[in-house]
């Protein structure tokens, strides 16, 4: 494949054709507002075929702009369809704003040859479609890339061995590693797992097929999420086998050669290409996007940061236009030489709780004191060390009827922040609640737990979450994570649980609580109990979860 260093095209005049986005692209178009105002009339050329890698054919449309002269091109390649939402979205707004854009249907996917695989091919099919567009006569050497979700992993693999032409990404709640979208310390992400086979099955198909098996799913999920054993339940719903989604399920363990080459954070680690990223604090990809700058930054890449109060969906919906803005001001800065509409620090982020508000900071993370609040016998939470490690609380979790899941970081609707009130009452719950606050506390950063606990069966997990308790006794879910405990005697075993970052302030007059429990289902897979693997296991055997005085959480307090 010819990689070129500069542009020397010698290419014949090109004449628009005279195309228009379809209907339903150009309806959806008419109902966003507080968006930029289009410079241009968008139009479309669709059904091209580009040759993948391999000789699959790849069904591709060009969005461009009716005016005549040079436009830099925008290369979007989803598994999802070339329709709506993408059309309008990327397609139509960003031709209206002065590039080309290419969408490319996956390998498998929307009428593409070939069959879809959830890595493999992505780096080497974008690379052949960066090769495809060298032989356009519209084609003036600038390329950048945008998109969210797996249209992010589509990017950080071309990264991986970038192309010459590449000037700048966009990645929008994005994954780099498929591996963490599936599984938290090699615990199934149960919930995710099962929105992503609906997604990457049937979007592609149009939005009636999708819709209808997401209602199905929905319909089928209790049935699927309590079969005994896990493995296959999905099928039904999901119109038979997806391999794919059977391989992810059953294979919990990231160092696994099944896993090799999965993750393209690779990419990260070179200082290439700018890149912009975006996320919203209730993502379920919030914590890679963090990854993300984090990795961009130490590699000295030039990179920004925006996160918003938005969950996984809500970002590119009631975020749509910051976002959108976001992304069009890094997209013109290094494709347009045209920086005027770009922010003066690289982070910027919207504190939820008290006071909400946008703040702009030139780092992160930033480094605040780690202040540790300590569990006590009656259900406190003090910023007293405790003098020992006896055991403190405890608590019986049933596999079979396990904790349910409320909120949080998921790929669903259902993400979110929540009253955790019907979720506190339970038995299999623990909550352990600081002082009324004289004062706001503000936090900024990682949220972690230090938990010591001792299980009666050796294996279990601890779920751990940190609320926000109001005045009138309402618990908000702010952030959250999972780990597995393994104690194979008697002695408590000690687990961190990486609990997400935050930028939170919790008004004076209310109250810190942490919340511990076995699980949170089904968003992830419940522990069996025995050992067994989740997918597998036919035996649930119920545990008795000790949690000892030497427990912390760890909050990452700024002083005001």
């Amino acid at each position: 494949m010819t990689r070129p260093t500069q542009d020397t095209r010698s290419h014949a005049a090109w004449t628009p054709p005279a195309g228009k986005p379809p209907l339903a692209s150009r309806l959806m178009r008419a109902t966003w507002r507080d968006l930029p105002a289009a410079r241009h009339k968008a139009g479309v050329e669709r059904g091209l075929t580009v040759p993948a890698a391999d000789g699959s054919p790849l069904v591709t449309d060009h969005y461009f702009p009716r005016d005549g002269g040079d436009f830099p091109t925008l290369l979007v390649r989803s598994p999802y369809g070339r329709g709506v939402p993408w059309s309008p979205q990327y397609g139509m707004l960003f031709a209206e704003q002065g590039f080309h854009v290419v969408l490319q249907s996956c390998r498998g996917t929307g009428g593409s040859g070939g069959d879809f695989h959830l890595w493999r091919n992505e780096a080497a099919d974008g690379l052949a479609a960066v090769d495809w567009l060298r032989g356009q006569p519209w084609f003036d050497g600038r390329l950048g890339t945008v998109g969210p979700s797996y249209l992010g992993y589509v990017q950080w693999a071309l990264a991986l061995d970038p192309p010459p032409e590449l000037k700048a990404m966009v990645v929008q709640v994005g994954l780099h590693d498929p591996y963490a979208l599936f599984h938290t310390d090699g615990v199934l992400n149960l919930e995710t797992a099962l929105a992503v086979g609906v997604g990457m099955t049937y979007q592609h198909r149009g939005t009636g097929p999708f819709i209808r098996a997401t209602l199905r799913l929905k319909r089928r999920l209790k049935d699927i999420v309590t079969a005994r054993p896990l493995r296959g339940a999905h099928e039904a719903a999901l119109g038979g086998d997806v391999p794919w989604l059977d391989d992810v399920m059953t294979h919990p363990d990231a160092d696994d050669p099944y896993w090799r080459g999965a993750s393209a954070g690779e990419a990260a680690d070179r200082p290439g290409v700018p890149t912009a990223l975006v996320t919203g604090w209730h993502d379920a990809l919030v914590d890679q996007t963090f990854a993300q700058y984090a990795r961009l930054r130490a590699s000295g890449a030039e990179a920004a940061l925006l996160v918003g109060p938005w969950t996984h969906t809500s970002a590119l919906r009631q975020g749509w236009s910051e976002v959108f803005a976001e992304s069009l001001a890094w997209l013109r800065a290094h494709l347009c030489d045209d920086p005027s509409e770009l922010r003066p620090t690289p982070v910027r982020l919207r504190t939820a709780g008290a006071d909400a508000a946008w703040q702009d900071l030139d780092a992160w993370p930033p480094t605040p004191a780690t202040t540790a609040w300590y569990p006590t016998a009656d259900g406190h939470l003090t910023r007293h060390p405790p003098t020992d490690t006896a055991p403190l609380a405890a608590f019986r979790h049933d596999p079979a009827a396990p904790t349910p899941s409320l909120g949080g970081p998921l790929l669903s609707t259902a993400a979110g922040a929540r009253d955790n009130a019907v979720l506190e009452s339970r038995d299999d719950v623990l909550t352990f609640t600081g002082p009324v606050l004289t004062e706001p506390v503000t936090l900024l950063g990682a949220v972690s737990a230090r938990i010591g606990a001792s299980t009666d069966t050796g294996f279990a997990d601890v779920f751990s979450r940190l609320c926000d308790v109001d005045a009138a006794g309402r618990s908000t879910n702010v952030c959250d994570g999972l780990a597995q405990v393994r104690t194979p005697g008697a002695d408590p075993a000690r687990v961190s649980v990486p609990m997400s970052v935050t930028a939170y302030r919790f008004a004076a007059g209310h109250r810190i609580r942490w919340q511990i429990s076995a699980g949170a289902h089904p968003r992830y897979a419940p522990n069996p109990g025995t050992g067994s693997s989740r997918v597998e296991a036919g035996e649930f055997v119920p545990v008795r979860v000790t949690v000892h005085a030497d427990s912390a959480l760890m909050l990452p307090q700024k002083e005001d």
